[in-house]
């Protein structure tokens, strides 16, 4: 799917339509000492079976893309919902 590099759309900040430039969201490494990845860590370590079952094959052959846009006029950045594409291009 090609999505344009600039968007005019709704800025909840400046409450209006302004044009917005548009990136693909890439998530941040995990932080090993946060709560949440030592209560994982936790769970998984011990005798018994793992925490969840290890997927045999996999479900999805795609993944969700977030796209992150960004307002020209005040930077203010907001997602865009997930869609599940195979591949995107940004042109413009």
């Amino acid at each position: 799917m090609r999505v344009p590099k600039r968007i005019r759309t709704y800025c909840p900040r400046c409450r209006t339509h302004t044009e917005h430039t548009v990136a693909i969201y890439k998530h941040g490494r995990r932080r090993a000492l946060s709560e949440g990845e030592r209560r994982y860590r936790r769970k998984q370590e011990g005798y018994g079976s793992k925490r969840k079952p290890e997927q045999k094959r996999f479900a999805k052959v795609t993944k969700k893309i977030v796209l992150k846009l960004r307002c020209t006029k005040c930077g203010y950045i907001l997602h865009r919902r997930g869609i599940r594409l195979k591949k995107i291009e940004l042109v413009g």
